[in-house]
Formats: C-alpha cells, sequence, structure tokens
C-alpha cells in the first residue's frame, strides 16, 4: 500500500533543489511509498519553470535504476501539461546526450557511452510517448541550425561545442526517432 508523500516545489525552485527534490521523489518511488496522485502532482509543479523542469531531467534521464525505463503513467500525464518546456529540454536532452555518446567513445570510456546511451534512449522514448506536436517542432529548429548554422538552436550548438560529426549524429538520432523527415 503506498504511502501518501509530501513533496513542496517551492514557487521559485533553484536547479540544486530541484534535483535534490527529483532524487527524494524517485526514492519514494521505488520504495512505494508514493502515490500516483503526488508523483503527479510534483512532477507537474517541477514542469512549472525552467530549474525545475532541468533538474527534473537531469536526474530522471541519468538514474541509475530503471525507474526511468518505463516511466510511470502519472510522469507521462504530468510532463504533458508543460509541452513547451518538456519539448524543448527533451530535444536538447537528445542533442546532448547523443553528442556525448560520441565524445566519450573517442576517449574511449565506455561506462559514461553507457550512461549517454541510457539517457538517449530514455528521452526517445518519453518523446514517443508524449506525442507532442512541440517537440517536432523543436526538432526542426534543431535541424535547420545544424543545416544552416542559424536559427534559435546555433547558441546552442556553439555553446556546447558540437563538431561536425557531433551535429550530423544529432540529425541521425532525430531522423531515426521519426521527429524529423
Amino acid at each position: 500500500m503506498a504511502v501518501e508523500s509530501s513533496f513542496t516545489v517551492p514557487d521559485a525552485v533553484s536547479f540544486p533543489e530541484a534535483i535534490a527534490l527529483t532524487q527524494t521523489l524517485l526514492d519514494s518511488l521505488e520504495q512505494g511509498t508514493v502515490t500516483a496522485a503526488a508523483l503527479e502532482a510534483t512532477v507537474c509543479a517541477l514542469m512549472g519553470s525552467e530549474n525545475g523542469a532541468r533538474g527534473f531531467f537531469v536526474t530522471y534521464l541519468s538514474d541509475d535504476r530503471s525507474l526511468a525505463d518505463q516511466p510511470a503513467p502519472a510522469i507521462v500525464a504530468a510532463l504533458r501539461t508543460s509541452p513547451a518546456i518538456v519539448a524543448l529540454l527533451l530535444v536538447k536532452n537528445l542533442a546532448m546526450s547523443t553528442a556525448m555518446a560520441l565524445t566519450h567513445h573517442r576517449n574511449q570510456d565506455e561506462a559514461m557511452v553507457r550512461g549517454s546511451e541510457r539517457v538517449r534512449s530514455r528521452t526517445a522514448q518519453l518523446i514517443d510517448q508524449l506525442q507532442l506536436p512541440q517537440v517536432q517542432l523543436e526538432a526542426r529548429q534543431l535541424a535547420g541550425a545544424i543545416e544552416t548554422k542559424t536559427g534559435a538552436y546555433q547558441t546552442f550548438l556553439e555553446r556546447w561545442r558540437y563538431d561536425l560529426e557531433q551535429q550530423q549524429a544529432i540529425q541521425q538520432v532525430l531522423k531515426e526517432i521519426g521527429i524529423i523527415g
């Protein structure tokens, strides 16, 4: 029997607070001490700000446990409540994990490759489950920036210094999961 857990997400939650809260939430989920309603409400609250959403995704997608391999329906429902921020962060997480898997492979760090591949796989699965039209829009903008070296995602690509091979890998994964043509 699940015990109702109470999680309070501050209005101005910081990125570190969101990470810590998500870790506690995942611990409670693993232990069966959080109800679906509390899980959904907490994730909804985290999706209400960029810091909350970023903290959730960085923790949830990279967690060593298998909890994120089959997202709980309450998490999927909560993510659907903030399509703009969720779409942006899913596309960025897909791009970053794809590029970093290549970087780790170049550095012959297979443990880190597996971690990046796990994040990429989980992100792709969420994209598939959510079916948010905004994801396709974000993906097209990212692909356009890769092709034209301009646009909304150009700053993102430059900030992370993705090279040509990494950018090609990002385009390939966007095609493989069917969010761009």
